[in-house]
């Protein structure tokens, strides 16, 4: 019997396996010859034009199927675990994990800390390195993985050590090296704590991680996230808005330096900071291409500009003309208190445009997680429910339809992070809801098309809006 053995889950239309008669429930055993350790060897070793894969059929029969193709053409199928081997989990006890800072009696998938990097090459999850051996490294630098995003914290070894609770976290920054060495693209992350390795801190580690470049193209420096659920653990205190100025100064400074020098910005501030020192968000040619998006870095940079491009567009458009003297509808929107302020200005040049459109904005309090979380996308259908609730009860009129953002519901689901759905959200409330994706071009469709409805959600998770085209 193979070591490695991987059973197919499902086979796409018009796919090369679906061509060679490859089914749901055949066994993959070896490309070229050579067993399939994960996803890694899966991925490494499909790129070539002329491959041999050796099939096991559910009675037992074995195929070996020789196929030519273009060189980065998957299979198209799908397998039981998308990682092909099991998950590894984090087996660091940060000072700000946000795991450890989770109410109780939750789901337990909520409480599984991943540390994997094959999540950080397939979705762009962030690592430590600590559980990753010298092996793990030969193999991303063998194949050419990449990018690989790291969570730095600090290049002080000893303080490493202390912030993520693991003896051997330190001597793991050796690993940057050896991706540096081997020309892997890299990103970094640094979540930033008060008195901690934040001041001359995080200036020490800004300064060796540019020592990685060009190979290292960028790195974030985020707030640590603080939840009210953290007792016995270490006492983080929350930015005010002069510390966040400071440190936004710090990161601007280096970036004049490292843009001079390499034309990258490099260093990175999350939008929260500049929320937080109550600044306007750096111009769209400072993120680099948006390169650090997922980690907060220039999501509302992106949002304005996509809902400038919106508007201009709706303007100069037919549907313009029809709708603005006839448009009557009130409708909800409710986000975080982090992007309350750009959405309901939004919403105020929306209603500008529009003289019978009514849209009520609602900053969702967090009483779940506490109020120091401000994002949208950890909000809960229980607050939503309760707080629209009390606005009903208060004389508002939610209208027609409430209108979220997708961040708020688990990926490709409609459930909020307790487990209330879009169902139960719109039975509480009597009235219709719609997902939103978190574009400012799809924000301004779903206010304006009298037609819209949830269309699909793609593997990303987005809900897309279907007619007028922003």
């Amino acid at each position: 019997m193979k070591k490695y053995e991987h059973t197919i889950k499902k086979v796409y239309p018009g796919s090369i396996a679906e061509e060679l008669s490859v089914c749901e429930g055949d066994v993959l055993l070896a490309i070229n010859n050579q067993e399939i350790e994960d996803v890694f060897d899966y991925r490494y070793l499909i790129n070539d034009e002329y491959i041999e894969v050796l099939i096991r059929k559910p009675d037992g029969e074995e195929w070996l199927l020789e196929i030519d193709k273009d060189y980065d053409e998957d299979l198209g199928v799908e397998f039981e675990n998308d990682m092909m081997s099991e998950y590894k989990s984090c087996c660091n006890k940060c000072i700000f994990c946000f795991i450890d800072q989770m109410p109780p009696n939750m789901r337990e998938t909520l409480y599984f800390k991943d540390d994997d990097s094959r999540l950080s090459f397939l979705q762009g999850n962030y690592i430590t390195l600590t559980n990753m051996s010298d092996r793990d490294i030969d193999r991303i630098i063998k194949m050419q993985l990449a990018p690989i995003n790291i969570s730095v914290q600090t290049t002080n070894p000893k303080l490493r050590c202390e912030m993520l609770n693991n003896r051997f976290a330190g001597e793991k920054l050796k690993y940057i090296d050896r991706l540096y060495d081997g020309h892997v693209e890299m990103n970094g992350q640094v979540v930033c704590c008060k008195g901690v390795n934040d001041g001359a801190e995080l200036e020490r580690t800004i300064n060796d991680l540019a020592n990685y470049l060009p190979f290292m193209k960028s790195v974030s420096v985020v707030p640590a996230g603080i939840t009210k659920y953290r007792e016995g653990l270490y006492p983080i205190e929350l930015f005010n808005g002069d510390e966040a100025a400071y440190i936004i100064d710090m990161i601007e400074k280096y970036q004049k330096k490292f843009y001079g020098e390499y034309g990258l910005h490099f260093i990175h501030a999350s939008d929260e900071w500049y929320i937080m020192a109550g600044r306007d968000f750096p111009e769209e040619e400072r993120y680099d291409g948006y390169i650090q998006l997922e980690n907060g870095v220039g999501m509302m940079r992106l949002f304005i500009e996509e809902f400038s491009e919106a508007v201009a567009a709706l303007k100069e458009s037919a549907e313009y003309d029809k709708l603005s003297g006839a448009f009557e509808r009130t409708l909800t929107i409710v986000t975080g208190k982090l992007t309350y302020d750009t959405v309901k200005a939004f919403a105020d040049k929306l209603m500008g445009l529009f003289p019978g459109l009514k849209l009520n904005v609602f900053a969702i309090r967090n009483d779940f997680f506490g109020e120091t979380i401000t994002v949208s996308g950890l909000i809960t259908g229980t607050d939503l429910i309760n707080q629209l609730k009390e606005q009903r009860d208060l004389g508002c009129e939610l209208g027609e339809a409430l209108h979220i953002p997708s961040n708020m519901l688990r990926s490709g689901e409609n459930v909020f992070l307790d487990d209330i759905t879009v169902g139960d959200v719109e039975a509480e409330l009597g009235i219709r809801v719609v997902v939103v994706d978190t574009s400012g071009h799809h924000f301004v469709e779903a206010i304006v098309n009298s037609n819209y409805h949830m269309d699909r959600i793609n593997d990303e998770g987005f809900v897309y809006i279907k007619g007028f085209d922003c």
